[in-house]
């Protein structure tokens, strides 16, 4: 799969293609039906498929500060996309000015005289250029004029964990805060993961007998409510069995928030300076501060063995 960051990275011969534009935030299973359709109308037409996203996120520039919570960073998204077979990503710098263009220059400029769209595909609420004025209507309109066509794709309308809401990043994000991972997985088709860097934090889990990962975690990442979740340590393409802690570790008084994974009955790991990924399958229970450390040893025993019991029971299915 080919990745272009800004229009002058595509290709100076590059012919028609079917297009979808969107942040694509998580490439939740709504995302996944929007390029999936796209990939098989290009193969219909024998054309490569192009994805259009943005960096950094619209908001920020237009209301700085609002910057919302990632599910995935830039390269989780382009890997997830060429899952689907995605030909090729653009990622567009959303910049001050860039945010000043009008739809039907963003038309112009991106589909037309770069990417030489042959279809578009994009969901009902589909919104771009200056103040998003532009919408699937327009989209369309300017459609017949420049030789392309438009399909509108409708969303998943998700289960009990979104009430019914049309699968969505937004919902995502309000159910990750919220610790409700397993209602994150349904909308994502996959379990949330939380990526970064693993740093020496203060190795008491080491002394207490359950050494941890400590993720720095890349910036803006969603990350789950405080408390104890089952999932997996990803290093180097090695999903391990995992007990995870988010939060600031009330038992010793700590204010930073942190999230660290214990590779369930692995010894011997040395991961410091490792990008490493951490998938959330089950939330467990809540951070607690105990009475004493015996206490405090006593759940974390019975937090590992209830991740062991969690994951074996979602691996087999």
């Amino acid at each position: 799969m080919q990745r272009w960051r800004g229009l002058e990275d595509i290709p100076q011969d590059w012919g028609r293609s079917v297009v979808t534009i969107g942040s694509y935030d998580g490439v939740h299973r709504g995302h996944q039906l929007i390029i999936g359709r796209a990939v098989e109308r290009a193969r219909e037409l024998g054309v490569p498929s192009v994805v259009v996203t943005f960096d950094p996120h619209p908001s920020e520039v237009v209301r700085p500060g609002s910057h919302p919570p990632l599910l995935a960073p830039h390269h989780r998204r382009a890997e997830l996309m060429a899952e689907l077979g995605v030909d090729a990503v653009l990622i567009l710098p959303f910049t001050a000015e860039f945010s000043k263009l009008a739809p039907a220059d963003f038309i112009v400029k991106v589909l037309v005289d770069k990417l030489h769209a042959q279809l578009v595909i994009e969901g009902p609420n589909f919104r771009f250029g200056h103040k998003a004025a532009g919408n699937v209507q327009l989209l369309t309109e300017f459609g017949e004029t420049y030789d392309y066509a438009v399909e509108v794709i409708d969303l998943y309308v998700s289960g009990e964990a979104g009430g019914g809401e049309p699968f969505s990043s937004t919902l995502t994000r309000r159910l990750v805060a919220e610790g409700d991972v397993a209602g994150a997985a349904e909308i994502l088709g996959r379990p949330h993961r939380v990526e970064g860097i693993v740093v020496r934090g203060a190795q008491r889990g080491r002394e207490l007998g359950f050494p941890t990962a400590n993720v720095e975690t890349l910036p803006h990442t969603a990350i789950p409510a405080d408390g104890v979740y089952a999932g997996w340590l990803n290093v180097d393409g090695e999903a391990m069995p995992a007990a995870i802690s988010v939060g600031t570790n009330p038992q010793f008084d700590a204010t930073e928030r942190t999230v660290e994974a214990y590779a369930i009955d692995r010894v011997g790991l040395d991961l410091y300076g490792l990008h490493v990924a951490v998938d959330f399958l089950a939330y467990v229970r809540g951070m607690l501060k105990f009475e004493s450390i015996d206490d405090l040893l006593v759940a974390m025993a019975a937090d590992v063995k209830r991740c062991s019991e969690l994951i074996s029971a979602y691996e087999r299915g």
